[in-house]
């Protein structure tokens, strides 16, 4: 069974949403305030965290930066409709989706169902270590590493996209299910988003980004892993 943390400082709005998504065969666990989640997170491991941004002492910001650092649990940020900074400054700090005050339950538990989907298949992935071309990809701890033990830095969407890129050693992935896993995909990325991060990891990852050989294109049609894998 799921295991998902509420943190939400409005009592009504908590007791709500936890007792739907508990009908719904999730066990839910509530959290009042920043500090009760702080206490909760330190012993329990959940697979799904609904953060509300505006708590009062910590941010619910700083605890999704927080967590992202330490866990892989999936993340939903609740705002306010006009908070559109804040749903920004969220996604690029590792929260997975946001819902916006006042929300539809339906379409919530559609994006908790989706997101745990998604969670549950990179727990399954990130057992598995593989090493190409010089360099080292775990999946668990999202290190990438050169044979010398040296971090080569990813970002959230770097490693998103050279995660699907390994999986699917040697197929063509189109830009669209490129995007599909970047994590901004939703809210208004320009479809040259992905051609960026190509750019980005070719030249963390090829001799020559003029002339790659890890990382290929396949003209008309997306990118293809093409490193050796070991």
């Amino acid at each position: 069974m799921d295991k998902i943390l509420i943190i939400e400082d409005e009592a009504v709005t908590r007791a709500t949403l936890a007792s739907y998504l508990t009908a719904q065969g999730y066990d839910v666990v509530e959290a009042d305030s920043a500090e009760a989640a702080d206490t909760l997170l330190e012993t329990t491991e959940f697979d799904l965290l609904i953060i509300d941004v505006n708590l009062d002492g910590k941010s619910g910001l700083q605890i999704t930066r927080e967590q992202r650092a330490k866990s892989n649990a999936g993340i939903i940020l609740v705002t306010a409709l006009s908070d559109d900074v804040d749903r920004i400054v969220g996604l690029e700090i590792g929260a997975d989706d946001y819902v916006c005050k006042p929300f539809n339950r339906r379409e919530l538990l559609a994006r908790i169902k989706n997101l745990l989907h998604r969670t549950t298949e990179a727990r399954r992935l990130s057992r598995r270590i593989v090493r190409f071309e010089g360099f080292e990809f775990e999946f668990q701890t999202r290190r990438l590493m050169t044979s010398q033990g040296e971090d080569v830095p990813l970002t959230r969407a770097e490693f998103e996209v050279l995660n699907l890129l390994i999986t699917k050693a040697g197929q063509v992935i189109n830009r669209e299910a490129l995007m599909a896993i970047v994590t901004h995909r939703r809210y208004g990325t320009n479809p040259r988003t992905v051609d960026v991060l190509i750019r980005r990891l070719r030249s963390k990852l090829e001799v020559d980004p003029s002339m790659p050989k890890v990382i290929t294109t396949a003209h008309g049609e997306g990118y293809v892993f093409t490193g050796r894998l070991i």
